[in-house]
């Protein structure tokens, strides 16, 4: 999968993320049983959507890969609002983004912003 890198499953802390479903999601808990007669250990990872919010669950052995999303992370000076958009521009190379309103921000012209990249999918972390 584009963005990500493979890492076993033991190696995963509470939160960071990983990808389930070509979806990145943050770990909220992780919880490992011991392994059985026949079996190896399995971990179960509680995770949260980090654009929707959405809540899942994932079983694995320890010993099983999963995708890591590599994430993005910058600041930006908002020029305008059109709509459900805000256009801003990126503090590092100055070029032009278009990034998802969100609801509880409050976010106006000339304000700074801090935005996330994962997956080819933005959003606005904190406004400042």
């Amino acid at each position: 999968m584009p963005g990500t890198t493979r890492v076993e499953i033991r190696t995963l802390k509470v939160g960071r993320y990983c990808c389930v479903d070509d979806k990145a999601y943050k770990i909220n808990s992780i919880s490992k049983s011991k392994p059985g007669k026949h079996g190896s250990a399995k971990a179960r990872l509680e995770l949260v959507d980090i654009f929707t919010g959405q809540k899942i669950s994932h079983v694995g052995s320890v010993t099983d890969s999963i995708h890591v999303p590599l994430i993005e992370k910058g600041t930006a000076m908002v020029t305008h609002i059109e709509g459900v958009e805000v256009h801003a521009m990126n503090m590092r190379d100055h070029s032009m983004m278009i990034l998802p309103l969100e609801d509880e921000m409050e976010i106006d012209a000339g304000k700074e912003i801090m935005w996330m990249e994962a997956l080819g999918l933005y959003k606005i972390i904190r406004d400042h």
